[in-house]
């Protein structure tokens, strides 16, 4: 059996080390791309309400966009005075500008709807999955980070294993390109009056709200970002929300302006 000199093995041994280091680093590297890219909606996208067991509106509320309910029946949408479309595939509110959809609407509708809400859960799971390898960025605030900028620097995740809550403006600085996750085993609650507010190019549809409880939003609060919530959306009188709201539950609007992002 051949023996190997000291050098030559102390040459293989840092080999060894400077291609473990390598790999480690790409593995870092590769989590990191993964945490940073977007939440891919699938057709829960088209919507600027969807939810699964109804949408409720206290007149006069805003919605811009389309809104649905599944696998609930129509009636599961209340307050909004609907006129049905002679397809029998929609129906129109004056509230909404778009059209509004349900399970118990006239095919294709059903099989597009239990299409949306799949990738909305889907979408959900994914973004609730995210590495967050900072732990500068993880219970930040224990929770209120009201008062503070959040950066997407070095990466736009945010866990929190416990609600959130804004009482103080917030504010997202990053580029028209940057991504923010923001997880939460808790529930989100905007105190009256407050705002979310983005700086520096930032975009509502590139900030993804993770909740695994409700969310609440004050009287005269405002809202940024696409909202993933396991349970139920309340919006409370004259609060407004620039994104959209995928809730596994329900959505309650009291005079409230809901604005689909523009996505360019």
């Amino acid at each position: 059996m051949m023996l190997l000199s000291k050098p030559f093995r102390s040459i293989l041994f840092s080999a060894f080390l400077l291609t473990a280091n390598a790999d480690t680093i790409r593995g870092v590297q590769q989590r990191e791309l993964e945490a940073t890219e977007n939440v891919n909606l699938g057709t829960a996208g088209d919507y600027a309400i969807l939810t699964k067991t109804g949408i409720s509106t206290v007149p006069h509320s805003v919605i811009t966009g389309d809104i649905a309910v599944s696998p609930i029946a129509a009636t599961a949408m209340i307050g909004f005075s609907f006129t049905a479309a002679n397809d029998g595939k929609a129906s129109t509110s004056a509230q909404v500008s778009g059209k509004a959809y349900a399970a118990s609407y006239i095919a294709p509708t059903p099989t597009h709807l239990t299409t949306a809400v799949g990738d909305m859960e889907t979408a959900y799971t994914n973004d609730a999955g995210r590495t967050n390898p900072n732990a500068a960025k993880i219970n930040l605030g224990s929770g209120e980070i009201g008062g503070l900028t959040l950066t997407s620097q070095p990466l736009g995740v945010y866990t929190f294993q416990l609600g959130i809550t804004i009482n103080d403006d917030v504010t997202f600085s990053g580029i028209d390109t940057d991504i923010f996750i923001i997880q939460m085993t808790g529930n989100l609650v905007v105190a009256e009056g407050k705002k979310v507010i983005l700086t520096d190019g930032g975009k509502a549809e590139n900030i993804f709200w993770q909740v695994a409880g409700n969310v609440v939003v004050g009287a005269g609060a405002h809202m940024e970002g696409i909202l993933l919530v396991k349970t139920k959306v309340d919006f409370l009188t004259g609060s407004s929300l620039n994104g959209r709201i995928l809730a596994q539950t329900a959505a309650n609007l009291q005079k409230a302006t809901i604005t689909e992002p523009s996505v360019n």
